[in-house]
């Protein structure tokens, strides 16, 4: 009899542990998926948008400025861009030539990609 009281007071124990780790897991797994301006700009610098896109002045791209303000004012979606569901509204006539990028933020999940809309739009005049 006693074991059977120990075997259950473990099972018991076990379960209350495994209930526990998985409620934490799904807070932190809530926590993880916000998104952020500080994401946003290590993703922007990690996959080299830097090298068409600066912040005040036209390189290959259009500047971070041109994009935030034309967003802005067309009340457009930065992430929809990014996922090639919507039609590109800043320089239609570079959209062939920068399709090809797209091919990564497409892989990138939805708090990336919003990540990345805050970064892009925190630098609107």
């Amino acid at each position: 009899m006693n074991k059977i009281y120990l075997i259950l007071v473990l099972v018991f124990l076990a379960s209350c542990s495994n209930k526990k780790e998985k409620e934490n897991f799904g807070k932190q797994d809530a926590t993880a998926q916000v998104a952020t301006l500080e994401k946003g700009e290590a993703l922007f610098q990690e996959n080299n948008c830097t090298a068409c896109h600066k912040i005040d002045q036209i390189v290959v791209g259009p500047s971070l400025q041109d994009i935030a303000k034309i967003y802005k004012e067309k009340n457009g979606s930065v992430v929809s861009f990014l996922k090639e569901e919507a039609a590109p509204i800043v320089d239609p006539k570079m959209y062939e030539s920068m399709r090809i990028n797209l091919q990564i933020t497409k892989t990138m999940t939805e708090e990336e990609l919003q990540s990345l809309e805050l970064y892009i739009l925190s630098h609107s005049k």
